[in-house]
């Protein structure tokens, strides 16, 4: 057997144990909430659009969309069209998804990436905000997983681009200083 092989087989076996233990109307209902919050990144990027309203968050909203912008281009623009995985629903026809079925391929987990971006950001910003991003990031993954639109390989490898995507932003933006630059008033001169 093949490690390629042998992963999707424990792949498998933990979406089959998901499948089995878990699955009820209500836990169809709060994953599919989870998955559609976190389709396109979306719950996170209005999460940066209100912290990009106020001064002293700023900073924490644009690295939140760099961090996912560039997980986004190496994940789903990169990754996903170089390794070509298909979805755990494709491989295995008879077990239907509890959402609509993504076209795209399966490796990485997109959600899981844009989740664990915005969410590492805002954890290493603020503690406060930081963690209820932590508890929806993990949920949002944990309903890929549920929804059997990806594997849980996938998905970690998702979790991995994503926090790493996120550290290398909040490095560079402190680095560079760009976060105390992004945190000042704007002033504008004026034109005599």
């Amino acid at each position: 057997m093949s490690f390629f092989n042998m992963i999707t087989s424990v792949d498998f076996s933990v979406l089959d144990f998901i499948q089995s233990t878990m699955k009820c109307a209500f836990m169809d209902f709060v994953m599919a909430f989870f998955s559609y919050i976190g389709e396109s990144g979306g719950i996170w990027i209005i999460c940066a659009l209100i912290l990009l309203c106020f001064r002293k968050t700023r900073a924490t909203g644009v690295m939140v969309l760099c961090a996912m912008a560039a997980g986004y281009i190496i994940g789903e623009i990169g990754l996903k069209n170089i390794i070509c995985r298909p979805r755990p629903f494709i491989i295995r026809p008879d077990v239907v998804p509890n959402v609509i079925p993504p076209l795209n391929y399966s490796f990485p987990s997109g959600h899981s990436c844009s989740s664990f971006a915005a969410a590492t950001v805002l954890i290493m910003q603020d503690k406060r905000i930081g963690i209820p991003s932590l508890c929806a990031a993990f949920l949002i993954a944990f309903s890929r997983l549920y929804n059997y639109v990806h594997f849980p390989s996938d998905v970690i490898c998702g979790v991995i681009l994503g926090i790493i995507c996120a550290i290398v932003t909040v490095i560079v933006f402190k680095k560079t200083k760009l976060d105390t630059k992004l945190s000042r008033d704007f002033k504008y001169k004026k034109v005599q």
